[in-house]
């Protein structure tokens, strides 16, 4: 997957700006993994 897309999911998740669904959304779109969702969240990916 896209690191950029990675980096900027997880800094905005960081920031409190995307919530749990939107760096969900994101798996979604195939913009990150479900693995990298866990990385991001520190939780399982509701898949």
């Amino acid at each position: 997957m896209n690191q950029a897309f990675f980096g900027s999911v997880k800094r905005l998740y960081d920031a409190g700006k995307l919530s749990l669904n939107g760096v969900y959304g994101a798996v979604e779109r195939g913009w990150i993994t479900a693995a990298q969702y866990e990385e991001i969240t520190g939780e399982a990916c509701p898949a």
